[in-house]
């Protein structure tokens, strides 16, 4: 048979020179190039234009294009749509943050939790003053990332990238999701009263169907066990259960089994406080009425 026979330790004869590992794979060690590079091959394994690309994710497609050439990085959100839409968890997100280097904007906590989100089987939360991007409408999701100082070309990129997380939610194997939220997110308007009208309907229309149960905890219910901060709970497909805790400064993803369990507790807690689905509702839908019909509070 041609090639180099094996000594007997299965290394190659003295004398033969070995090609380079780099070579094996023949892509970019530059973090940069590596990145564009898997953009373009994904999109050439599914067969699809970028007009396509875009049209199915919901961004302009020139965006992925300047991906594609180097030209920009695009967001984390929006890596994370390609990384879901591509059915490559984490992957993405993985080459972005090298190629951003920058590790405090998206840090491995973080990534991970996306990946795990992406997997999970069930999914639970608690709220404290802001809807869960799962439920928000585009005016909602605009007016929070604007609030946190974000403009310009990046929040509408922010945005798409928020109404493309969605998707997790729906289709006829969407996992189960269920959030309790503190009276103050329902309490804390949007300025422009059609957009609050309209995500308020939104969320009303997202409670009625069969994945998703909403809870509202009164304030009422006063100090609680999750007071401060939100937490997002998800089951993974091998029966662990692990934990994202976030506030307004930073986020924390925990998997050892002793804090999951103690915030599993809380969370168990927190929920025999709050109203039920068909109570929440109710409240819901009198906070709906009290919208004034002009276009602005």
């Amino acid at each position: 048979m041609p090639g180099v026979a094996p000594t007997t330790t299965g290394g190659p004869r003295r004398g033969v020179t070995l090609p380079q590992r780099r070579l094996v794979t023949g892509r970019s060690q530059e973090p940069r190039q590596r990145f564009a590079e898997e953009l373009r091959q994904l999109r050439a394994g599914k067969g699809e234009s970028l007009r396509q690309l875009g049209e199915r994710l919901g961004w302009d497609w020139s965006l992925f294009g300047k991906m594609e050439k180097e030209e920009t990085l695009g967001s984390p959100e929006v890596v994370q749509a390609l990384d879901q839409h591509y059915g490559t968890p984490g992957l993405l997100l993985a080459l972005w943050e090298l190629a951003a280097g920058d590790h405090t904007q998206f840090r491995e906590r973080y990534r991970r939790y996306m990946a795990l989100e992406a997997e999970a089987v069930s999914l639970w939360h608690f709220a404290v003053s802001v809807l869960p991007g799962l439920l928000q409408t585009p005016g909602y999701a605009r007016e929070v990332l604007a609030a946190g100082g974000i403009k310009g070309a990046e929040l509408e990129q922010q945005v798409k990238a928020r109404m493309g997380r969605r998707e997790l939610l729906e289709g006829e194997d969407a996992p189960p999701f269920r959030t309790i939220l503190s009276e103050a997110v329902l309490r804390t308007p949007l300025r422009d009263a059609a957009e609050w009208r309209a995500q308020l309907e939104h969320l009303l229309e997202m409670s009625s169907r069969d994945n998703i149960t909403v809870h509202v905890l009164p304030n009422s219910a006063g100090l609680h066990a999750l007071l401060g901060f939100d937490v997002w709970y998800l089951l993974l497909p091998d029966g662990r259960t692990v934990v994202y805790t976030e506030n307004g400064y930073r986020g924390e993803l925990i998997e050892e089994t002793a804090p999951v369990v103690r915030l599993q507790k809380a969370y168990d807690s927190v929920r025999d406080l709050a109203l039920t689905p068909a109570e929440s509702r109710k409240y819901i839908l009198r906070k709906l009425e009290e919208v004034p019909c002009g276009s602005s509070t």
